[in-house]
């Protein structure tokens, strides 16, 4: 998990059966929660506790206790790594919605690489996103089953159209549906999975079918904020951005590390409303958050040169071109999928105002 910065066993094995206070250990290496746990055997049986500590505040925020026969010791270990992963996504990282990445597999080096893969593609470049490809597919040889995999192969082809990567966007967006639904084959629970395929949709400029599966994400996962931001950026591309403002906060509260794309999402949606300097909030803590993100900084250079503040949309304008050099206007516009054309024009015609071609 990238969101955390984890200490190296090693430095951890110093402690193995010694009577050492979590606010000591947290002080000495520097962290503000702490993993413990202990592993017992009786016969056949086996029991582990785990729990997590914020050792800055001395207060426990989750504990669990397995108990399992032991018969398959590697096995069983992959089991508890994946509840221990899960809860502390849960809790410290992605929120509840982290309780469904793990669904569908028991094979923890497929779900690892899922992990690695979201993570990855969240980035929205073209080098991460390529890593995130090899990942998912990997996670597919693994496990031809798992419903996840190919729900975040399905994201990689979709980023390929935004970033302009693609050599033919209507055969990427015929790729990401097809594995989008096969996703759903496996698994037609998978609220992430019907957003995405709602994004398709609106890609494609099928409005309609794009909100339903949205909504149909959010009522599966009333918790994901996923499944909210994918509803909020399809509100917002089919020219309802009052509407999409108050799902993407949502989406933002949600997950306690938002990724930046839900920022940058709420910030088109302020910029179609004309509202500049709340769109150039949301916009710079986007950018701030992820600086090599060029969806983002298109998204604050279009803002900046709506708002009067050339200067401002100029430097963005190079940042992009510095980060993705192949950029065009013209191929952005091409596959743009927002329906009010008058909005549309507005932040194209931005763009070029810029020095964006």
């Amino acid at each position: 998990m990238e969101k955390l910065f984890v200490i190296a066993r090693n430095s951890t094995f110093t402690y193995k059966g010694k009577p050492v206070k979590v606010q000591q250990v947290a002080k000495d290496l520097g962290v503000q929660y702490v993993l413990e746990g202990s592993v017992q055997r009786s016969a056949d049986r086996i029991r582990i506790t785990a729990q997590l500590i914020d050792a800055l505040k001395g207060h426990h925020l989750w504990a669990e206790r397995y108990d399992r026969d032991l018969k398959d010791l590697f096995a069983l270990q992959d089991e508890i790594t994946m509840k221990i992963i899960t809860a502390l996504e849960v809790k410290l990282t992605e929120g509840e919605q982290a309780l469904v990445a793990g669904s569908g597999t028991d094979n923890l080096d497929a779900y690892l690489k899922i992990l690695q893969a979201r993570d990855l593609k969240r980035h929205q470049n073209i080098e991460n996103n390529h890593k995130a490809r090899r990942l998912a597919e990997e996670a597919i040889k693994l496990d031809p089953d798992y419903a996840q995999a190919y729900r975040w192969l399905s994201g990689t082809h979709l980023i390929d159209v935004w970033l302009g990567s693609t050599k033919s966007p209507r055969e990427s967006l015929r790729t990401a549906m097809e594995l989008a639904n096969k996703a759903l084959s496996l698994d037609d629970s998978l609220g992430g999975a019907h957003g995405l395929l709602g994004n398709i949709y609106i890609m494609r400029k099928d409005y309609e079918k794009g909100i339903r599966e949205a909504e149909r994400a959010v009522e599966l996962e009333p918790n994901g904020a996923d499944a909210h931001a994918f509803l909020g950026m399809g509100l917002r591309f089919a020219g309802r951005p009052e509407e999409a403002i108050p799902i993407l906060k949502k989406a933002i509260r949600l997950d306690p590390h938002a990724p930046e794309w839900y920022l940058h999402v709420l910030a088109a949606a302020y910029r179609e409303i004309e509202k500049y300097e709340e769109a150039i909030e949301w916009g710079e803590k986007a950018v701030q958050q992820n600086p090599k993100n060029a969806l983002s900084r298109i998204v604050l250079c279009s803002v900046y040169s709506l708002a009067g503040r050339m200067d401002k949309a100029s430097a963005q304008a190079k940042e992009i071109m510095r980060i993705n050099p192949k950029f065009s206007v013209e191929r952005m516009a091409r596959t743009d999928p927002q329906k009010n054309q008058v909005v549309k024009k507005r932040y194209i015609d931005a763009l070029r105002k810029a020095g964006l071609k």
